[in-house]
């Protein structure tokens, strides 16, 4: 249950590193960094089988679902940036919402 939470760790890091490369957006690379952060963790915390990873996990999720519908809803889905974080938000959501559904019923 700790490798969606490692691999969404990477890709939102390699994301926020690639926009500060690519358009020096601060933001981007620190928002990157602490939700590449805050999955590895949680991740780390599942591994372990230890209290509030699965929490953890599905909080990050939700708050990057939210984020992209904030960011995409003004452009339409048309810049890459929302649609990504929505996409990755809402399948990390999903996956983690059913697993807090399978051990908290």
């Amino acid at each position: 249950m700790e490798h969606p939470a490692f691999t969404l760790s990477a890709l939102v890091a390699a994301g926020g590193a690639m926009g500060y490369m690519r358009k020096g957006s601060v933001p981007s690379l620190a928002a990157g960094l602490l939700f590449g952060g805050v999955y590895g963790y949680a991740g780390y915390l599942l591994h372990k089988n230890a209290d509030g990873g699965l929490e953890l996990a599905l909080g990050a999720s939700s708050l990057m679902l939210v984020t992209g519908i904030a960011r995409g809803i003004p452009s339409r889905f048309r810049k890459p940036v929302p649609l990504v974080l929505t996409v990755l938000g809402g399948l990390g959501s999903a996956y983690y919402f059913k697993k807090y559904k399978e051990f908290y019923p």
